[in-house]
């Protein structure tokens, strides 16, 4: 490649020491084109100026296609009944998350190439150590009541997401990284977050990651379902709880009015009358399609799979706490059991990835690559069982929930660790009941002896990292308790660049493969279904529906 130095001493100069840091290991090769697009985008370097640096080191730049104009009609989704009622600031559960994603919006959106995209925020920076995080807020944006969306609102938002009196869902990002009083007001169009902890990645807290961050006016009064003010291109037409919803087009929606005239949203209890919805002409959209019982669809011309690859997955916990696993060899015993190859292959028809019992998929580009993947190994579990004592083997209780694959993933662990004597009995509930209230001593979830929990997606690790697995975590559901982790995992996530936070990966991944307090089998592709010649439909793999593009 032939680089273009004068343009890139240009296309340098105001940057920060990381970000520029970050532009030398382009140059150099160090950092891949996709690796500088993702990482770049999270240290507030904007989308034109990625291209340009790219450009500049000779590689070529991609162009954005025009938007066309608006085609009217109606957008009819097919989505699970939502959990709980519609509020932002408890809400957890994909079916919630789609109705909320007609009328919210965060400040940034998490990519599906894992790029931060901003927004209602327009840019962002961070002091040298991390700490205080710059965003730059989006003027002209308006509320669904006239109100004209300043910091003011951006303040109350996080104020109450990171305010313990309110239950908030957002407390699993935010405890140890954000307080009430931390988000403070620069002026009408500026807000800095003064953190507790560094944190590399601090714009994905608050991106569509963190569900719960959609900017909502500062004198919300938690009665959303109500009125459904938020800044999105639909607006609330009828809401009723159990059935549906509808929404119209917002003609004063900063980004320009969507394209279609309403979106309707169908609640149903299970996957196959979606199914057969959209097979019957009855709904455009199916928002997540189950691998499984969705088979029929995956080649079927009548219809389009959006397939978004993701870190997605459903967590085995083991309690660490409790026998028969408080001895690690029991654990690690276990996650030999599972022929991960063909759990992707069979369970999930290949539409996933392997995993190596942490969080860091593949494709995250702090993943240490290097160390060795765990395969299947029962002449190894067997003798971990033989030297924790239990040659004869175990018995357990996996409780676990109704959803997607996870039942029929259920049995096939059932099934697996019988070959080391295992002897677990499956107990699978309603989603609501084993979430509970989500909290120790109040869900199944969490107080149970082994399960197995939905995690969505994420674009950087540090949920995953932090609250299933850090010693104060608040889905500890394996009660796992590891000084040494609890620091690695703090200095992974107060990186700024990703030598240091692949290097602290490495060390991760190595100590929750010998510890395993959770399994990660595989991480799962997000599929969305649509009837054929249906566009402009943009979903995340947290259960998102972005309607404004599209049309038929």
């Amino acid at each position: 490649m032939a680089i273009n130095y004068r343009l890139l001493d240009i296309l340098r100069r105001g940057r920060s020491e990381h970000q520029n840091h970050l532009i030398d290991g382009l140059a150099r090769g160090t950092v891949s084109r996709r690796e500088f697009m993702r990482y770049g985008s999270v240290l507030g370097l904007s989308a034109p100026l990625l291209g340009s640096v790219a450009g500049a080191i000779g590689y070529s730049a991609s162009v954005q296609p025009a938007r066309a104009a608006m085609a009217g009609g109606t957008i009819r989704v097919a989505q699970t009944v939502p959990a709980a009622a519609i509020d932002p600031v408890k809400i957890a559960d994909g079916g919630g998350i789609t109705v909320l994603s007609q009328v919210g919006e965060a400040l940034v959106l998490s990519g599906k190439d894992l790029t931060a995209i901003p927004v209602l925020a327009e840019s962002w920076s961070s002091n040298k150590d991390a700490t205080v995080w710059t965003f730059k807020l989006r003027q002209g944006v308006k509320f669904h009541n006239g109100k004209t969306m300043t910091a003011d609102d951006v303040v109350a938002t996080f104020d109450r997401l990171a305010n313990p009196d309110n239950g908030s869902n957002a407390l699993s990002v935010f405890s140890g990284l954000l307080s009430k009083g931390g988000t403070r007001k620069v002026d009408d169009y500026t807000v800095e977050f003064h953190l507790e902890a560094a944190n590399g990645n601090f714009p994905y807290a608050v991106s569509t990651d963190n569900y719960n961050a959609v900017i909502l006016p500062a004198d919300y009064a938690g009665d959303f379902e109500k009125s459904m003010i938020g800044t999105g291109a639909f607006k609330l037409e009828k809401y009723t709880p159990k059935v549906g919803a509808s929404f119209i087009r917002n003609p004063d929606y900063w980004g320009g009015p969507a394209k279609a005239d309403r979106v309707e949203i169908s609640f149903y209890d299970d996957y196959q009358p979606q199914i057969l919805a959209l097979q019957g002409g009855q709904v455009d959209i199916i928002t997540q399609l189950p691998v499984l019982q969705g088979v029929g669809l995956l080649n079927d011309p009548n219809f389009e799979i959006i397939s978004l690859p993701s870190s997605a997955h459903q967590q085995v916990h083991m309690r660490t706490d409790k026998d028969p696993f408080k001895d690690k060899r029991v654990r690690r015993a276990i996650a030999l059991c599972l022929d991960r190859p063909k759990l992707v292959q069979g369970l999930m028809k290949g539409r996933a990835a392997i995993g190596n019992d942490s969080p860091f998929m593949a494709a995250y580009p702090s993943t240490d690559a290097s160390v060795p993947q765990r395969e299947k190994n029962i002449a190894e579990a067997k003798q971990l069982m033989e030297a924790a004592g239990m040659a004869g083997g175990f018995k357990t209780t996996l409780t676990t929930e109704k959803y997607l694959e996870i039942p029929d993933y259920a049995v096939l662990i059932q099934n697996a660790v019988k070959e080391i004597g295992g002897n677990i009995e499956l107990n699978i509930m309603d989603q609501g009941a084993y979430y509970g209230d989500a909290v120790y001593g109040k869900s199944p979830w969490l107080d149970s002896d082994m399960g197995i929990t939905d995690y969505g997606h994420r674009g950087v690790p540090n949920v995953f990292l932090q609250a299933p697995l850090t010693s104060t975590g608040t889905w500890n559901s394996a009660h796992f308790s590891n000084p040494e982790y609890d620091a690695l995992a703090k200095g992974y996530i107060a990186s700024l660049d990703l030598e240091s936070q692949r290097a602290a990966a490495g060390k991760i991944q190595t100590l929750l493969l010998d510890e395993t307090p959770l399994i990660f089998s595989y991480f799962y592709d997000y599929l969305t279904a649509t009837k054929k010649g249906t566009t402009g439909v943009v979903s995340t793999a947290m259960s998102h529906l972005f309607l404004r593009e599209a049309s038929f």
